[in-house]
């Protein structure tokens, strides 16, 4: 991965729906070669897709919450049913894996508190293997994410080959 390859990534982290032209144009590459290089980054699997930002408080969403969970059994089984769960969930934006007392961390987004407040008691505590919760609201957003930085020599094993 060289300087190129960096700068279309800044520039799609921007904005993902750029033409290749003006893509081209903003990274002094020709857009022939610029193209041949968001492809391979594609293909190697450094572009995983793109997105789009929505914003939830246009669709009413005015909650987000963080949300610790504990689960009872560590076994294969167990952490497999609770990850179903939560992939099956349209509430739950993001879940990771933590350290600590907890096991999860669940990023979600709700109408109101009432809308949470039954999440929790119809499907948060019907996920399985769930023996607790500790949530935390968000009242104001400093900064959303839109992608990796990217900077630096990077050199993904991926990429070696593509380029």
């Amino acid at each position: 991965m060289d300087g190129y390859d960096r700068k279309i990534l800044q520039e799609l982290r921007r904005n993902g729906r750029i033409t290749n032209q003006e893509l081209s144009e903003r990274i002094n590459l020709s857009p022939s070669p610029c193209l041949r290089r968001v492809r391979a980054m594609e293909e190697s699997g450094v572009i995983a897709g793109y997105t789009t930002i929505i914003d939830q408080s246009k669709l009413g969403k005015s909650v987000t919450l963080f949300v610790r969970v504990k689960l009872e059994r560590h076994n294969r089984t167990g952490v497999a049913e609770f990850e179903r769960g939560v992939q099956n969930s349209e509430n739950v934006l993001a879940c990771y894996l933590i350290s600590g007392e907890y096991d999860y961390l669940l990023h979600i987004i709700m109408d109101n508190l009432e809308s949470y407040e039954e999440f929790v008691r119809t499907e948060l505590h019907n996920l399985a293997g769930v023996s607790g919760i500790d949530s935390g609201f968000a009242y104001g957003c400093v900064k959303q994410p839109t992608g990796v930085y990217v900077s630096g020599d990077l050199q993904p094993r991926t990429m070696r080959k593509a380029l």
